[in-house]
């Protein structure tokens, strides 16, 4: 049974980092991590980066006080871990994550933290180095495809590691069976390694180009040409080989020949299925989102943009569900000035969602996301679903897929785009980070940022003498329900609507509720006196025939009930454009399990927001030192009171 000890209770001497913070303080334990243990010795080699995740300035001598806090990058922020030092154990021996020392615990602490930022040890099952990589130094994803590698991909690399980046390589597996298979030459399918380094050997008069690897387990190496006690070695001298590093022990770490790691196209068919062997991915987190094919290093811009995919409202999927896709949400992007010495703007989009790994285990898994990139029309506001069946994207994501980050690289010409994050699948719900990096200024802002609200002024009631005959019938049973001084409660008021509405055939609608009717009337009642009298219900009849005409061109399948993704639309046209935030508060508030809105629920809707609406027009209006809540705060504080 694991239990969890202290470290001084461990060991009689135990210390924080011992020589230097390196790659062979990583070793694997019984959690299936290694793409964690991976991405800590890739950082290992950046001794800036380090510092900031691993504070130095703590251990075990003076001022210990049994805690110890590590730094991490989350959503474009930076957060501060503080854990305890007591560690999961089994006889005195780590359990997880320890170093070769047994005395060192930085390590085993690191991965504690990481826990915790994640929920749990167990919720760092399984997952991509890239996504640690990017935890320890808030940089930029690029995934490489060995078979698609590019000509100059070892140089690639070599100016990856120079500048700092972090680097790691994988296995593809084809089915389950796969995972952590060993094959002839050493390798683990479906296993996390880190790319330690790049060098030249001088072999038989040529020169031959190595990449260093190292498998996080500590142990289990490539046994094929390089490897640790292949017979290559022995054509080397040894002053070269101590320049490299070279040993035979089994450490995890061993020297693979380039020309085996990058396949080339020009090497014929025979080469490029030896190499379809073993690797087949390589993962960089670049500090900076230079591209690693230009020499030049720039000063990028960046913008954040925070959003969500809510169910009924924003989560509308992919293109192709042309009727949701339109709900997503928005992103306006203005791209203002070219790049020096080029036609057009250059900039990278990172879509990431967020905190799938701690939601894991209520059962979340990565969403399969991606994004397109429209050129913005001259019109105000979000587009609607004719936009986007009539004109075709300008750029997108390279493929959707169940990454926590999905990026690429663009160049358009200046002017105004729409960026459209959003998951394959429509109704999935997932909070997102969208990271814009450009070259020179770029200016990006949600469409749906802010309300607008076009209330016409209330109009006034049909004169007596301009009714029509279904009017005076509805007057007499007003007066007759109401009584000789003509004002209604809120329980007459469900009486008589209800009674009016049941006539109109075209509308399918369950009965107005009590709750309705109060707010029509709080709504209305200018008087103050908890009641309605017919002048003010006639204002807000005339009004009710409008909405209702709204809800029947919205309830498309005359079923009684309107979907909760046109509900944009229809507010739209009663005079409110929501930002994203309301509108998903809203669909959660009104929409049923179904998507669906019925009439009592589309009519309170508007009710509640036409009301706080007016309610804030007027404060700010007479009370101008006192207001400080703008309109989507104000509705957003009276939509839940």
């Amino acid at each position: 049974m694991a239990l969890r000890q202290l470290p001084k209770e461990i060991v009689e001497n135990p210390e924080f980092i011992l020589g230097g913070a390196t790659r062979t303080d990583i070793c694997q334990g019984e959690l299936g991590d290694c793409w964690l243990l991976a991405a800590i010795a890739s950082l290992t080699l950046n001794e800036k980066a380090l510092a900031r995740v691993v504070p130095q300035d703590q251990s075990f001598g003076l001022g210990y006080a049994g805690i110890f806090h590590f730094q991490f990058w989350q959503h474009s922020e930076w957060l501060d871990v503080v854990i305890d030092d007591r560690l999961p154990t089994f006889r005195d021996r780590l359990v997880f994550l320890h170093s070769a020392d047994h005395n060192e615990f930085w390590s085993a602490l690191l991965e504690k933290a990481y826990a915790k930022l994640n929920g749990s040890y167990e919720a760092l099952k399984g997952g991509s180095a890239i996504e640690a990589m990017e935890d320890f130094t808030g940089g930029v994803a690029e995934n490489f495809q060995t078979r698609d590698a590019p000509e100059d991909f070892y140089q690639i690399l070599g100016k990856a590691l120079k500048r700092g980046s972090l680097l790691g390589c994988s296995i593809d597996i084809r089915d389950a069976a796969d995972s952590e298979a060993r094959t002839p030459f050493g390798l683990i399918k479906g296993h996390a390694y880190t790319v330690t380094g790049i060098d030249q050997v001088d072999f038989q008069g040529q020169k031959v180009e190595l990449i260093r690897v190292r498998n996080p387990w500590g142990q289990v190496e490539w046994n094929g040409s390089w490897s640790d006690s292949s017979p290559e070695w022995r054509s080397v001298s040894l002053a070269e080989q101590k320049r490299l590093c070279h040993s035979a022990l089994d450490d995890g770490e061993f020297w693979y020949s380039a020309s085996l790691f990058i396949a080339r196209l020009a090497c014929g068919r025979m080469a490029l299925k030896d190499f379809k062997m073993h690797f087949d991915k390589v993962e960089i987190c670049n500090l900076t989102p230079d591209a690693l094919e230009d020499d030049a290093f720039h000063r990028w811009e960046v913008t954040t943009h925070q959003g969500s995919w809510v169910r009924g409202s924003t989560a509308g999927g992919c293109r192709n569900f042309l009727d949701t896709f339109w709900t997503n949400p928005q992103i306006k992007l203005s791209l203002t000035e070219k790049d020096e010495d080029q036609d057009g703007c250059s900039f990278l989009v990172a879509l990431m969602q967020k905190d799938r790994r701690k939601l894991k285990r209520f059962g979340a898994k990565m969403l399969t996301i991606g994004y397109a990139i429209y050129q913005c029309p001259n019109m105000a506001g979000h587009l609607n679903r004719d936009f986007f069946r009539f004109n075709a994207s300008l750029a997108r994501s390279k493929t959707f897929i169940n990454l926590r980050e999905v990026s690429d690289r663009f160049r358009l010409p200046p002017g105004d785009y729409i960026l459209i994050p959003s998951t394959f699948e429509p109704h999935q719900e997932a909070d997102f980070c969208l990271r814009i990096f450009s070259e020179k200024k770029a200016i990006a802002r949600d469409v749906d940022g802010s309300m607008d609200i076009d209330l016409p002024e209330p109009p006034k009631p049909t004169p007596p003498q301009q009714e029509t005959e279904d009017e005076r019938q509805f007057r007499a049973l007003f007066q007759q329900i109401a009584g000789e001084d003509m004002e209604v409660t809120a329980e007459e008021l469900q009486y008589v609507l209800n009674t009016v509405l049941q006539n109109r055939q075209t509308l399918k609608f369950k009965m107005l509720s009590l709750q309705s009717c109060r707010n029509i009337i709080s709504l209305m009642d200018t008087s103050g006196n908890g009641k309605l009298e017919f002048s003010e219900f006639r204002v807000f009849w005339d009004k009710l025939k409008q909405w209702t005409n709204l809800f029947l061109q919205f309830d498309v399948d005359k079923s009684g009930t309107m979907s909760s993704y046109e509900l944009r639309t229809a507010l739209k046209a009663a005079g409110f454009q929501l930002s994203s935030h309301l509108l998903q508060l809203v669909v959660l508030r009104y929409a049923n399990e179904e998507l669906q809105l019925d009439f009592d629920d589309f009519l309170n809707c508007l009710v509640r927001l036409e009301n706080a609406s007016r309610v804030f027009q007027a404060l700010s209006t007479e009370h101008k030192d006192f207001i400080h809540l703008n309109i989507n705060e104000f509705i957003n504080l009276t939509m839940n009171i």
